[in-house]
C-alpha cells in the first residue's frame, strides 16, 4: 500500500466517524423525531442561520473512542444570525433524549471558551433530559461551570439566548432559566426540574406537563419565557 492509499483510508475512516456523529441516535430515532413534527439539531441550525452563510461546526467527533455516541449528543459551532456571528449549541434529542454525558460537558465547555475569547453571543437550541444518570457523578460538579459561564457572559453584555423545542428537565432546565432571553415553542416546550411523576412522588400533588412547565405558564405566570 502506498502512502497516498494509506492516507486515503484514514480519511475514509474519518468520514465514517463523522457520519456517525451526523446520524446521532440513528435512523429509527431520527424518524420518530420527524414523525413528531420536529427537526434534528443540524436542521434547526440550518433554519436559524442566515441563508447562504457558513456554519463552522466545532468538535464534531467528541466522544470518539469512548462508550458514548460520537458527537457527544450535542452540536456546537459558529454561525451567522442576522449578520452577527454567534456561538450555537444544539442538543441532539435522538441520543438518549439529549442527556449530557462527560463528553457533552467538555464539548460545551470548549464552545463556551471560544465564545468568551471572541466576544460571541450564545444561542442554545434546547431539548435535553439533563444529565446522563449513570455518569452523573462525573458531571455534577464540573457541570456547574456551564451555568457560571452563562452568568459571566450576561455580565459581560454578551447576550445569551435559549430556544426551547421540547422537554428540558433537570440540568436541561437551567440553560433557559439562566439565559437573558428565552423562547419556548407552545404545546411542545416544557421546562421544569422534575416532571409530574416526580412531583406526585415528592408531594402527592397531581399535575400535568403544561401547567407545571409549559410555554404558556412560563410566559404568563413564572416569567421565564419571553416569547
Amino acid at each position: 500500500m502506498t502512502n497516498r492509499e494509506a492516507m486515503l483510508d484514514k480519511l475514509a475512516d474519518l468520514d465514517a466517524e463523522h457520519a456517525k456523529a451526523v446520524a446521532g441516535g440513528g435512523e429509527r430515532y431520527a424518524d420518530r423525531h420527524h414523525a413528531r413534527g420536529k427537526l434534528l439539531p443540524r436542521e434547526r441550525i440550518e433554519q436559524l442561520v442566515d441563508p447562504g452563510s457558513a456554519f463552522l461546526e466545532l468538535s464534531p467527533l467528541a466522544g470518539w473512542g469512548s462508550d458514548f455516541t460520537v458527537g457527544a449528543s450535542v452540536v456546537t459551532g459558529i454561525g451567522v444570525i442576522e449578520g452577527v456571528e454567534c456561538m450555537i449549541t444544539a442538543n441532539d434529542p435522538t441520543v438518549k433524549g439529549g442527556a449530557s454525558n462527560p463528553w457533552t460537558v467538555k464539548k460545551v465547555f470548549r464552545a463556551s471558551q471560544i465564545a468568551e475569547e471572541n466576544g460571541l453571543p450564545s444561542v442554545s437550541l434546547v431539548e435535553s433530559g439533563g444529565a446522563d444518570l449513570p455518569t452523573q457523578k462525573e458531571i455534577f460538579i464540573p457541570g456547574g461551570k456551564l451555568f457560571r459561564d452563562i452568568t459571566r457572559s450576561s455580565a459581560a453584555k454578551r447576550p445569551t439566548i435559549a430556544l426551547v423545542f421540547g422537554n428540558s428537565t433537570a440540568g436541561g432546565a437551567y440553560v433557559p432559566g439562566m439565559s437573558d432571553y428565552t423562547v419556548m415553542v407552545r404545546q411542545r416546550a416544557k421546562v421544569f426540574l422534575g416532571g409530574p411523576p416526580l412531583v406526585k412522588m415528592a408531594t402527592g400533588e397531581e399535575s400535568d406537563d403544561e401547567s407545571l412547565g409549559g410555554a404558556e405558564m412560563h410566559a404568563r405566570t413564572s416569567g421565564l419565557a419571553d416569547y
